[in-house]
Formats: structure tokens, C-alpha cells, sequence
């Protein structure tokens, strides 16, 4: 093994603090992490989806804690972020996982839909990186994930996209105020395969499918990877950076 790749694949002794944990994305970044040598804290909406993944990825409970979350309560940020550090004693690694896919015509969004897609999607992602970024070990990490939908828009999800790419902005803004501290980038994936699309790719998938290059959908795992990389130290001069995950459907 090379120099170069081990430092890429290694968090041995770090902590990962990962919300939407329990989701498609979340939980194959999540057991990357995990296999790489990483403690790591799973928080998230779902409690039987974290109390499963934790099972599976670490019985005797040393190296994986999870504790329930919701992203559009305010206090949730502190105390996932305090729970954190008590149990692993450092904080590493911030990915803010947590969001909904709220689907709906522009002229049929009402005021609640709006607001609450907005405090989970954008405001959730401040809030725990706001908390997070005061006690992240020097030489750390954010990840946050955005969407093609952020930088194209989306048909039936005005809501979402405006959110994501709030997150974009935000991104670009901590990668600014953070540095050379923390580094901050984006992943925004494409059509990935998991249980929040399905109804989505029940509707448009085939559409979605020939416009795409590579001819297939995306797994969560090819999303996880990228954001190892920007996390691990072969990423270490990489700041503000959106990648794209989406087998060529939006290329800028």
C-alpha cells in the first residue's frame, strides 16, 4: 500500500458525527467509515434504522453510539454534539445527512410545507455545524450533502432544491470562515438508489435513466466514497468544493 492510499483509507481513531444515519447514504457512509477505522456517532429520525445499523456494525457498543435525532429541533444540535464528545472525546468528522424529499407542484407548496423542508434541509445543516465547529479537532472535516437539484432545480420540488442550494452557499460560506482549521465541501449526488427516491423513480425514472451517461442509477456507496475522500488527508487542500456524483446527468 502507498503512502498516498493509506493515508486516504485510515480514520483509525477518529470520530464521525453523522446525521440521516439511518438513510440510504447515511448508513453506507457510516459502515465506510466504520471499516476504515472510524468511532462513529449515528443520529437520526428513524431509531429502529441506527439501532439496527449499530448492531451490525459494532455489537459490544466501544466504537459506534446513536442517539435519536431530529433535525428540525433546535436543541437536537447541542446535545448530539455534546453526546458526541463524551462518549468518543474528540469530534472529526461532521456529515449532516438529515433531510426530507418532499415532493409537490410550485403552485401547491403551502407555508408549512415550505418551512419545514427549510428547517430540516438548511437550517438543521447550520445549526449542527454551528454547534460542532467550536469543539472539531484541529485538521477536521465537513461534508455536507447537496443535490443536482440545487444547482439545476427540480420539477415538483421547488422546496428541496431551494434548500439545497442554500446548503451550496452555506458550504462555500463555512469553507471561508473555518479554514485552515476545518475544511468545508459538498457532495451533490445525481439519481442515487435509495428508499427516498422511489417514488420518484417510479414516475420519472426511465426519463432520468436515458439522460444519464453512465446508464444506470448511482448506489450510496459510490456517494460514502467521496465523501471519505474529502474527509481523509489526501483531500487536505481541498476547500469549498462541490463534487458531483451523478454518472454525468449534470455536468457544469
Amino acid at each position: 500500500m502507498t503512502q498516498q492510499t493509506s493515508k486516504q483509507s485510515s480514520f483509525h481513531g477518529r470520530t464521525l458525527l453523522i446525521t440521516g444515519a439511518g438513510g440510504g447514504i447515511g448508513a453506507a457512509t457510516a459502515r465506510l467509515f466504520h471499516a476504515q477505522g472510524a468511532n462513529v456517532m449515528l443520529a437520526d429520525f428513524n431509531v429502529a434504522n441506527i439501532e439496527s445499523l449499530a448492531a451490525e456494525l459494532d455489537g459490544d457498543g466501544h466504537t459506534v453510539a446513536l442517539l435519536p435525532y431530529d433535525a428540525a429541533e433546535i436543541a437536537d444540535a447541542q446535545r448530539v454534539v455534546t453526546r458526541t464528545m463524551e462518549t468518543f472525546g474528540r469530534l472529526d468528522f461532521v456529515v449532516p445527512g438529515a433531510g426530507i424529499y418532499p415532493a409537490s407542484p410550485f403552485a401547491e407548496i403551502t407555508d408549512d410545507d415550505w418551512e419545514r423542508t427549510l428547517q430540516i434541509n438548511l437550517s438543521g445543516v447550520f445549526r449542527l455545524c454551528r454547534v460542532a465547529a467550536p469543539v472539531m479537532s484541529d485538521g477536521s472535516a465537513i461534508v455536507t450533502i447537496a443535490s443536482i437539484a440545487g444547482h439545476r432545480g427540480s420539477l415538483g420540488h421547488a422546496h428541496y432544491a431551494t434548500t439545497k442550494g442554500g446548503v451550496l452557499a452555506l458550504t462555500r460560506s463555512m469553507a471561508r470562515d473555518l479554514a485552515p482549521r476545518i475544511r468545508a465541501n459538498a457532495v451533490s449526488p445525481g439519481t442515487i438508489f435509495t428508499p427516498m427516491v422511489a417514488d420518484l423513480l417510479e414516475v420519472r425514472g426511465s426519463a432520468l435513466l436515458a439522460e444519464t451517461p453512465m446508464g444506470r442509477f448511482g448506489q450510496p456507496e459510490e456517494v460514502a466514497s467521496v465523501i471519505a475522500f474529502l474527509c481523509s488527508d489526501a483531500a487536505s487542500y481541498v476547500n469549498g468544493e462541490t463534487i458531483h456524483v451523478n454518472g454525468g446527468l449534470y455536468m457544469e
